[in-house]
């Protein structure tokens, strides 16, 4: 009976991956990781916001305002000042993502029945996050607007929110989406070609010549490095010049330093595919353990929403993600042309990843040779 035959070769399928007690824990603990995970990361709230406000009034209404600021569960620091760059500072520098400017006439202009206005400067880098930020902001104004007593006659607003974006005036979302795409991009092609080198040499036979052959370790490792960051500079080229010419997105920064760090990147990148390249016996297992990386690694590099916004037990994960080092400046040489020393502190962090990533795949492929 072909029922017969077609249970025989279900079952037979089924235990040859049930079987292998590297394939049953993937199957097994990666998904319960990922939901725990993307529970937490996946989110569009924003929450644990940091914002800072500059208020020249005196009065009792800009208290007010800046009472139920602090008041609110979504901001986690309310920080203040009276310098007017320390806003450019904290903006540039992403401590924080908004800024509320009040002027030194706002609680006059509320009592003598007349509009009062309030800036919110924003930063146009996160457009979702920051403008989420500004409508939580806007609402906080609008219900204390119509507890003034114009408000309270007219029910009109008598205190006007004015938005400015830095960084993406327009709120342009290809602005936003294209330079994280080149890097995560770059990140699958990358893993995804370097997970499958040595477990494909495994099935085709091919890594036992490898290991007898007069090639050392360091450079078996450098061999297999080398030509995934040549393919993955390649796609790095392609997509900035489509960001720059196709996309009309403004490339303010240095291609020195775009290119210098996205070889630390790429580096720390093949480090991490080559590390369950040598963990994995066959492509199959090298396929699946770069999906349990790419995917909470874009979810945990701020990608689509802000670390900050994670929960704080969650936000420690983040650090060994080179995703996310690689995103800040990314980012910073497309919109704001960031400095040598941003680009370094960023930088490091690669580096320390690539160094560990790649000396434990040469200390896994040395056992191999022992």
């Amino acid at each position: 009976m072909w029922w017969t035959r077609l249970k025989a070769l279900i079952i037979k399928e089924l235990l040859a991956v049930l079987r292998d007690p590297k394939s049953r824990m993937i199957l097994i603990v990666p998904p319960i990781v990922q939901l725990l995970v993307f529970s937490y990361a996946a989110t569009l709230e924003v929450r644990n916001v940091d914002v800072l406000i500059l208020n020249r009034d005196s009065g009792h209404w800009s208290e007010e305002l800046i009472t139920r600021i602090e008041g609110s569960p979504t901001f986690r620091t309310v920080s203040h000042t009276q310098d007017q760059s320390r806003i450019h500072d904290a903006i540039s520098n992403q401590t924080v993502i908004a800024a509320l400017e009040i002027g030194p006439s706002f609680s006059r202009d509320i009592e003598a029945g007349l509009p009062a206005i309030v800036q919110i400067i924003l930063d146009g880098r996160k457009s979702n996050a920051s403008q989420i930020v500004a409508g939580y902001l806007s609402q906080i104004a609008g219900r204390l607007s119509l507890e003034t007593p114009s408000g309270m006659k007219t029910q009109s607003a008598m205190i006007n929110v004015m938005p400015r974006n830095w960084f993406n005036p327009n709120l342009d979302f290809q602005w936003f989406m294209v330079p994280n795409l080149i890097a995560s991009i770059a990140m699958l092609i990358g893993l995804i070609v370097t997970a499958l080198s040595i477990a494909r040499e495994r099935e085709l036979g091919t890594f036992d010549q490898l290991i007898v052959s007069p090639l050392r370790t360091h450079e078996i490792v450098i061999g297999k490095l080398i030509p995934p960051m040549l393919i993955g500079v390649f796609h790095m080229t392609v997509y900035l010049l489509a960001a720059i010419f196709l996309f009309q997105i403004p490339f303010r920064g240095s291609l020195i330093y775009l290119y210098g760090s996205g070889i630390i990147y790429l580096a720390a990148i093949v480090g991490i595919g080559l590390f369950i390249s040598a963990l994995s016996k066959t492509q199959q297992q090298a396929i699946l353990g770069a999906f349990l990386f790419i995917v909470p690694a874009i979810l945990l590099s701020g990608f689509a929403t802000p670390i900050e916004n994670m929960p704080q037990w969650l936000q420690p994960i983040t650090i060994i993600n080179p995703l996310r080092y690689f995103l800040v400046i990314i980012k910073g040489l497309f919109l704001k042309d960031i400095g040598s020393l941003e680009v370094l502190h960023q930088t490091i962090p690669l580096a320390l990843i690539a160094g560990v990533t790649l000396s434990a795949a040469a200390w896994l492929f040395r056992r191999r040779l022992e």
